[in-house]
């Protein structure tokens, strides 16, 4: 099963490789900005640190494979298409977004889909594990950007709840102006079939409307996904703050 697994990869991979590209190009973009986010944080607080220690890289890791199970244990909602599935990965993203910067956090979204893609394949064109991806950076950078200027419980409630909305925006838009026109291409789906899957389930949604769709859909779903993950993230940070930067100085 995992040889098929590989099989049916590696033939979406050639059969979508613009479409990789340019996620590969997202994720280099995202993984700079938060570079930089990190490096200026650093020069304001008169610190120099190695942005990526040993240690901080298995505690990556392991916050990667964490979230690649909850990414996988998702599920459908009944107010969207069955397409449309809540998970809570970012959970043990955030938590380990705060504890190493926004650098580690970009790479843990970056592990987390493609552990993912390993152990389950696509079954999207990729359009849903890009969307996860990105979707998923607008919660971890804007929440980091404010947290690690200021390393105090105001900076992580501020962080958290600019986190939400700006990924609830951000992946509605984000929904209607490109993940619905390309999953509709890549995988061979009219987008008004996949607008009437929304109608069928959510009475808000207006025949061949994507604005109604994405915002009847789309926004309900990434700010329950933000609430929740924020409000854990927020509950158990401090406790596990202290065995989680054991040895790592932040």
């Amino acid at each position: 099963m995992e040889e098929n697994t590989m099989n049916g990869l590696f033939q979406s991979v050639a059969q979508n490789v613009v479409f990789v590209l340019e996620f590969l190009a997202v994720i280099a973009i995202l993984f700079a900005a938060a570079l930089f986010l990190e490096k200026a944080a650093q020069k304001k607080r008169g610190v120099r640190e190695t942005v990526f220690t040993t240690r901080k890289m298995a505690m990556v890791g392991m916050f990667s494979a964490v979230a690649m199970i909850l990414h996988i244990l998702d599920f459908p909602l009944p107010f969207a298409p069955s397409f449309y599935k809540l998970d809570f990965s970012e959970l043990p993203i955030l938590v380990g977004t705060f504890a190493f910067g926004p650098a580690a956090g970009v790479m843990m979204e970056f592990i987390k889909i493609l552990l993912k893609l390993l152990v389950k394949g696509t079954s999207t064109a990729f359009v849903g594990d890009l969307a996860n991806f990105v979707v998923g950076c607008s919660l971890i950078l804007p929440a980091s950007a404010i947290y690690v200027f200021r390393k105090n419980k105001r900076s992580a409630v501020l962080g958290c709840v600019a986190g939400t909305i700006i990924m609830t925006a951000f992946g509605t838009a984000f929904n209607a102006v490109y993940l619905l026109p390309a999953f509709s291409e890549l995988y061979g789906m009219p987008l008004e079939s996949i607008l009437e899957m929304g109608a069928a389930v959510n009475p808000f949604v207006s025949e061949g409307s994507v604005v109604s769709f994405v915002a009847a859909c789309v926004a309900p779903l990434n700010l329950l996904k933000g609430t929740a993950v924020s409000v854990v993230t927020l509950l158990i940070y401090k406790p596990l703050s202290p065995i989680i930067k054991t040895g790592h100085r932040m």
